[in-house]
């Protein structure tokens, strides 16, 4: 495999349970057992009320572009096609910055609001990184 282009996260303690998640085709989330809050990034207490009493789940993939903008600066780790950055919205509630792709990056093909869900980069052997792209629409009929 060859060398990914971009600097690639550092899983620590705290974070190792989301990639492996993540390599294993996973988005996991975590959840306050004392006030329900589900929350990202990953941490060891809920952001909320502080608790320590979290839970690790999968969460279901399914997002909804709430922000992003697209960058046509040539950056050598890019190529010199424009890549959007975004925020979504997950269906569980918190927000994550990401890319999305398998679209043209373009303001008429991102639409706010529009449905997204998860697919995975693999960037090497121990870290795949979740991005976004328009969610497939059920065949009507």
């Amino acid at each position: 495999m060859a060398e990914y282009p971009r600097p690639l996260p550092l899983p620590t303690p705290e974070t190792q349970h989301f990639w492996d998640g993540c390599k294993a085709g996973e988005l996991r989330l975590q959840r306050c057992g004392e006030c329900n809050h589900t929350y990202f990034p990953p941490r060891p207490f809920c952001p909320a009320c502080s608790s320590r009493n979290v839970e690790i789940f999968k969460a279901s993939g399914k997002a909804t572009l709430y922000s992003y903008v697209i960058n046509h600066r040539p950056r050598p780790d890019f190529g010199d096609k424009p890549h959007s950055i975004a925020v979504v919205t997950l269906a569980e509630g918190p927000r994550m910055m990401t890319n999305i792709i398998d679209c043209p990056q373009t303001p008429e093909a991102l639409i706010l609001d529009m449905p997204l869900e998860v697919t995975f980069e693999k960037a090497n052997e121990e870290i795949s990184l979740p991005k976004f792209k328009p969610a497939q629409t059920p065949a009507k009929g």
